[in-house]
């Protein structure tokens, strides 16, 4: 079935808006998923829409909560999304967190006791729109056991940082610290496929290629100790530096109730011309360093947004009985 990207976020919102969420809250969450549709990032996209529709119904999200914005420090700001949405969260704060960033050089962004916000790299691209280096991290339910272990510790917890030109951003990546996605193990279990070697292990701590054997085990980190060791430092900036719960206190994150996820989010915004004017410069040397190599590429330097998206029919029947 392909499937315009505007009827994606039309149906989108009017399914969050049959569940219980409010005007704002519902375009901003929809707006999210159709983005996430018009790039591939499917995990992102429709796939959580019924979970948001299911945790309205449930309170385990509030759909109608209004978030508080604050500048504790004048390079600091914080938004409350009080057990709501992320999204709603973040655009509240968003234009607060720019002016900080242009009158200090740099400014940190702290959503606070938010929903899950899926795709990371969506926020960070609209500080890029402001003409900031955006980067950007966050927490989720505990999925991933430090090297040699085998017990759930620490969330996928990605890392995004989009770095802005002239015509759009010129590097973007968004990606989580552990091997893979939860949700590539899910939907492996889902077609009756196995997974590769190197993304879980069994609740024995023993390497497998048996996504059933992964579900009752945990992902492991990407590279090993380096990536353990981003996936510590967004955990203690997502959660530490925001108020919110770790890791290890979030139940998953698509079970129907409970409690809110009371996720983090923290930004770092960066005005690139802060101390000289050459980032640009020093950017492009890089980029045609790697652009003379056949093959290579700067990470999101040719992404290019689908306006029609081609959607399992099982999925879009999904979406249209949601949002009837």
């Amino acid at each position: 079935m392909k499937v315009s990207v505007t009827e994606i976020e039309a149906h989108s919102r009017a399914a969050l808006l049959a569940h219980g969420a409010g005007d704002m809250q519902a375009a901003a969450v929809a707006k999210a998923v159709a983005r996430a549709e018009a790039l591939g990032n499917v995990i992102c996209g429709l796939y959580y829409l019924e979970s948001y529709c299911t945790q309205l119904t449930s309170g385990r999200v509030n759909g109608t909560v209004m978030p508080k914005v604050s500048r504790p420090r004048p390079a600091a700001v914080l938004a409350d999304a009080k057990f709501g949405f992320a999204q709603p969260a973040f655009a509240a704060a968003l234009q607060e967190a720019v002016a900080a960033a242009l009158e200090n050089g740099v400014a940190t962004l702290a959503v606070a006791h938010a929903h899950t916000c899926t795709s990371l790299g969506y926020f960070t691209e609209q500080i890029a729109a402001a003409g900031l280096i955006g980067i950007g991290m966050t927490n989720a339910s505990p999925v991933v056991a430090p090297p040699g272990g085998n017990k759930r510790v620490i969330g996928t917890n990605p890392i995004a940082m989009t770095v802005p030109g002239e015509d759009g951003p010129v590097m973007h990546f968004d990606f989580s610290t552990s091997a893979v996605a939860l949700g590539k193990i899910t939907m492996a279990k889902a077609a009756g496929e196995s997974i590769p070697l190197g993304w879980a292990v069994d609740e024995n701590g023993a390497p497998t290629t048996d996504p059933d054997a992964a579900l009752q085990g945990a992902l492991v980190s990407a590279g090993g100790y380096k990536g353990w060791g981003f996936g510590l430092m967004a955990e203690l900036l997502a959660a530490g530096m925001t108020g919110s719960v770790n890791s290890l206190d979030v139940a998953g994150l698509k079970v129907a109730e409970g409690k809110p996820h009371d996720l983090g989010q923290f930004y770092i915004l960066m005005d690139p011309g802060t101390y000289h004017a050459d980032f640009g410069k020093r950017f492009a040397r890089v980029a045609e360093a790697v652009a003379a190599q056949e093959g290579a590429r700067i990470p999101g330097a040719d992404r290019k947004a689908a306006t029609v998206i081609d959607v399992p029919d099982d999925l879009w029947g999904l979406v249209l009985r949601l949002s009837a």
